[in-house]
């Protein structure tokens, strides 16, 4: 059956789950909200969204260099113990984040951070296209929408696409990490450096 964005999405807000979880979960469930509920939670991934305000001061600043020495990159990930820093499925991650980074080259790890004026910068930009294309205006703000989502995907590393899996976000790959291991994860902070570059 066709399950909707909006219902992906209303799922995902109620239980903090990544949208590919949300919606295999409303499939098995063949659209029913609840059940999709349950099913999340039996598998652990919902409970993911309740570690998220558990601190993790702990973790692992992880260096990768790229081949000829053109791109490096430095990250920083946090868990909530030393015992899972030393963990060999989060170290695959920390590792997998600094090749994303360098193949990427994110600006910001989420949304959050993307100041409010590059944003309104950029709708501006995206719904003047949008209307010199001769787009509908009561169709614009959902257009804009899903060209925000984009452009989202673009420069916040979280809503980029998993270089090695590109169907998944890589905050999708972190939710996975987090219900699998049972603590909050945080990428905290990454720096990226390409050769020639001007800081």
């Amino acid at each position: 059956m066709e399950i909707s964005t909006e219902h992906v999405k209303s799922l995902r807000e109620k239980t903090g789950c990544g949208m590919m979880d949300c919606k295999a979960a409303l499939s098995e469930a063949k659209g029913d909200f609840e059940a999709a509920v349950d099913i999340l939670r039996k598998k652990g991934v919902a409970s993911a969204s309740r570690r998220a305000g558990r601190v993790a001061a702990e973790g692992v600043v992880e260096s990768y260099i790229h081949t000829g020495g053109k791109i490096g990159v430095l990250v920083e990930v946090n868990s909530e113990s030393d015992f899972v820093a030393r963990n060999i499925d989060f170290q695959g991650f920390v590792k997998d984040i600094c090749l994303q980074i360098a193949a990427s080259n994110p600006q910001y790890i989420s949304r959050d951070e993307v100041p409010d004026g590059i944003i309104s910068h950029e709708s501006d930009i995206l719904t003047t296209q949008a209307r010199s294309e001769g787009k509908p205006e009561k169709a614009i703000e959902k257009i804009l929408e899903g060209r925000l989502d984009k452009f989202y995907s673009e420069v916040c590393l979280l809503d980029q696409p998993f270089i090695r899996d590109p169907k998944i976000a890589i905050k999708d790959l972190l939710g996975a990490l987090v219900a699998k291991i049972g603590e909050n994860i945080v990428i905290r902070r990454f720096v990226r450096f390409q050769l020639g570059e001007k800081s």
